[in-house]
């Protein structure tokens, strides 16, 4: 009888000798190659990693991957998903093997066939890279800056590669689109450092290469320079500070230089700096968000960029082509390398978001002579979303969307709130700081341009996560792209947003990975998110199923969307100061928030119902219970509820992740039966304190007779609504009674004898569950 060789054995005694046999030795081979985090669920869990049984590597580059199968089975059964695997990682060499056939996929070709052995790494290498290949060589050879137990991401070692390889066949264009949060500023650095050690230029002499990094911001020039850290002593920033330290001579005794274009690009009273230097004094020039307005033949990017013709243009952004953004990649033609947000969250590199639409009773506003005009006039019949805080101020609705903002996240949780110019920022953060219940004076700041260091300084509080304060920050345009902070739990939207493009790069303030931050919530009071429905998000989505934030599933769809409402964004922060309509609303007004509309979105912008979205955050949720009726009957006892709280443990659904299931579609005052009946069942979702106060409506303390058995369950009943299912616990009983009536002989004469007691304990919990 054959014995049944594994896998494993198959590696060992097959396949492992046939690669030593072409030259391939442990530093050339990484088994059990891990590339993926794992998509992020509740509870810090993650879903599964994606891995290759072999990864072969030579000259730091991944050549190829090998799919292992059992010498049994066929040796190309695994091939479609090492295929997969290899289109995600770049790799053009794919072998599937049992050890005994060897069969070679070329994926740049679409085709495959048997070979006899495998090709030796340097065959492999030349196979890959003939054109120019002995600068390809000398620039792979160089590792990656690391410290410590740092390691690249599989797509930032794919960008540095393509990159370089670009540089290499002397491409003068190359665009990066990789979305926010993944890294656009390390992969920036380990090109330069690259080019750096093989003293790669454009003129093709011995020495290091001069590199410009363009941003749009300062707060995103002092972001990369400190990346650029271990190159401190080559590296300066060019500004009107550092020329007039020169005495008017622009920096020239460095390396890497640092600007934003407003810097250095001419102004009304200042020539331009950057025509100072030498038209081919820069080897490389690094656009940072290049989206915005770097290749439009009339930006203010597109002069520098012109006068630095003979430089390699690279260009960095986190927004695939649009119609408002066709100039970028009209000028840097198509990207070499693309890595979006789907890849980014399904590699759990990024964060999942839920949506939570917001409307009020005063999304509108139509004049009448109940209301005051305190400055300005009325213009126009009706004014809407796209109007409010621009052309007209309802300060009772700013103080409305205050409260709604606070009502709607954690005490502590970092959030940003856009609003539409620096004067709304100003006018939400005095309300939101009226109305918090945190002490702190700088709980809530405005953080924008006119704030200056003051808001940079609050900017990096907020960032550093080892401080809880700040906690929200208000602004405008400043913080929409590239700032790394980490935490962020909520983005709030507050009015309508004209650009997919600067939409997604606000969705991108919050998909930044943190320990414990399992997802963020959009906050949207102005319709931004209808954006989603665009057909060039990620894919047309299918209809949406709504849930009301009570969790009752509407049956009416909504049908997919295929325009939005636009504004035209102006192109500063401040036009001219018009002077706004201000309006004092009637006393008799009362302003609301008249309905939540919680929307479950996954990665590609496809609206989810609460249990898909919840299954991509937790996994398949299981059905351990018939259906509510069952699910009431065991949680309403609590020997039977222990034993489905066990259940659920060994599924993977411990106290931690029920919490964190509790809290991301209800509230920590929320009861976890409701969290499960809901999930479930589409069941509403009721506070403790609502059931707590349905069990005092309906007469059931009334049957008993003694004062103190009728105190001591209220007192249970109490702790109940303040403290949750803990206080109902049969091990938690002993305790209520020392709490409250004293010793078990007390208790006893309270309710007759101690099964009188436990029954009273259990009846009220069939009452508390009752409520329906």
């Amino acid at each position: 009888m054959t014995k049944n060789i594994s896998e494993a054995d198959t590696r060992a005694n097959y396949i492992d000798p046939k690669l030593i046999e072409s030259d391939w030795t442990s530093d050339n081979i990484e088994r059990e190659y891990y590339f993926t985090d794992g998509r992020k669920l509740l509870g810090n869990q993650r879903g599964k990693r994606l891995y290759l049984d072999y990864l072969l590597k030579f000259n730091n580059i991944n050549l190829g991957l090998i799919e292992a199968k059992r010498s049994d089975e066929h040796p190309t059964k695994g091939l479609q998903q090492a295929i997969d695997y290899a289109e995600k990682l770049k790799i053009d060499f794919v072998y599937s093997t049992n050890g005994k056939q060897i069969y070679e996929f070329n994926r740049t070709v679409g085709k495959g066939d048997y070979i006899e052995k495998f090709p030796t790494p340097q065959e492999l290498y030349n196979r890959l890279y003939g054109k120019n290949i002995e600068l390809k060589k000398k620039l792979h050879n160089i590792p990656f800056y690391l410290t410590g137990a740092m390691r690249p991401r599989y797509y930032q070692e794919i960008a540095v590669n393509k990159v370089l390889e670009n540089i290499a066949e002397e491409k003068k264009r190359i665009l990066l689109t990789l979305a926010t949060g993944t890294g656009k500023t390390f992969i920036s650095f380990q090109i330069v450092h690259k080019l750096f050690q093989a003293k790669w230029n454009i003129d093709g002499e011995n020495r290091r290469p001069r590199i410009l990094f363009l941003a749009d911001r300062n707060v995103l020039a002092d972001q990369a320079i400190n990346t650029f850290n271990p190159y401190e002593k080559d590296l300066v920033k060019i500004n009107g500070e550092e020329v007039k330290s020169r005495n008017g001579v622009v920096p020239t005794n460095a390396f890497i230089f640092f600007a934003i274009y407003q810097a250095i690009a001419e102004r009304e009273n200042i020539g331009a700096y950057y025509k100072s230097y030498p038209a081919d004094f820069f080897d490389l020039i690094i656009i940072d968000e290049c989206h915005r307005g770097s290749a439009d033949e009339d930006g203010s990017w597109r002069a520098i960029l012109s006068h630095f013709n003979k430089a390699v243009h690279l260009g960095l952004t986190a927004t695939p082509k649009r119609e408002d953004n066709v100039d970028t990649y009209k000028y840097f033609g198509k990207p070499i390398y693309e890595y979006s947000l789907s890849d980014g969250i399904n590699d759990g590199f990024l964060t999942p978001y839920k949506v939570k639409r917001i409307r009020t009773n005063i999304d509108e506003y139509i004049h009448t002579n109940d209301n005051k005009v305190i400055q300005g006039e009325i213009k126009k019949d009706r004014y809407d979303i796209n109007d409010f805080d621009k052309s007209i101020i309802i300060p009772k609705r700013t103080d409305l969307i205050a409260r709604a903002i606070l009502n709607n996240i954690g005490k502590m949780e970092k959030t940003i709130v856009f609003c539409v110019n620096q004067d709304h920022a100003l006018e939400l953060r005095d309300m939101i700081n009226k109305h918090k219940t945190v002490s702190d004076s700088n709980y809530c700041v405005r953080v924008t341009s006119d704030e200056g260091k003051i808001g940079r300084n609050f900017l990096e509080a907020f960032q550093d996560n080892d401080k809880d304060i700040p906690v929200i920050l208000t602004s405008s345009k400043m913080l929409t792209t590239g700032i790394d902070a980490r935490n962020v739990r909520n983005i709030v939207l507050t009015s309508p947003i004209g650009s997919i493009v600067e939409f997604k790069q606000i969705i991108g303030r919050g998909t930044r990975v943190y320990d414990g931050k399992d997802f963020f919530t959009i906050i949207d009071f102005a319709g931004a998110t209808d954006l989603f429905y665009d057909s060039a998000w990620d894919g047309i989505p299918e209809d949406e199923t709504e849930t009301y934030e009570t969790g009752e599933i509407n049956d009416e769809k909504i049908r997919k969307k295929t325009s939005v409402t636009t504004i035209q964004e102006p192109k500063e922060e401040y036009g001219e100061r018009k002077e706004k309509l201000i309006i004092e609303l009637s006393n008799g007004r009362i302003l609301k928030v008249i309905d939540v509309d919680i929307r479950y979105i996954d990665e590609n912008g496809k609206p989810l119902t609460v249990r898909e979205f919840l299954e991509k955050l937790v996994g398949e949720l299981p059905a351990i219970y018939q259906d509510e009726n069952h699910l009431r009957k065991i949680w309403a006892n609590p020997d039977t509820r222990k034993e489905l709280l066990a259940q659920l443990g060994t599924l993977g659904f411990e106290k931690e992740q029920l919490d964190a299931l509790r809290d991301m579609i209800a509230s920590p005052e929320c009861d976890i039966f409701d969290v499960l009946s809901h999930i479930s069942f589409s069941s509403d979702i009721k506070t403790r304190r609502e059931r707590a106060s349905a069990v005092r409506n309906d007469n059931f303390f009334t049957i008993y007779q003694n004062l103190k058995a009728r105190e001591f369950l209220e007192y249970v009943l109490n702790h109940y609504e303040k403290f949750g299912i803990e206080e109902l616990q049969r091990e938690r009983l002993g305790d209520l009674v020392k709490l409250k009536l004293g010793t078990p002989k007390d208790a006893k004469v309270v309710f007759g004898d101690m099964k009188n007691l436990l029954g009273a304990y259990y009846q009220l919990q069939q009452h508390i569950y009752q409520a329906v």
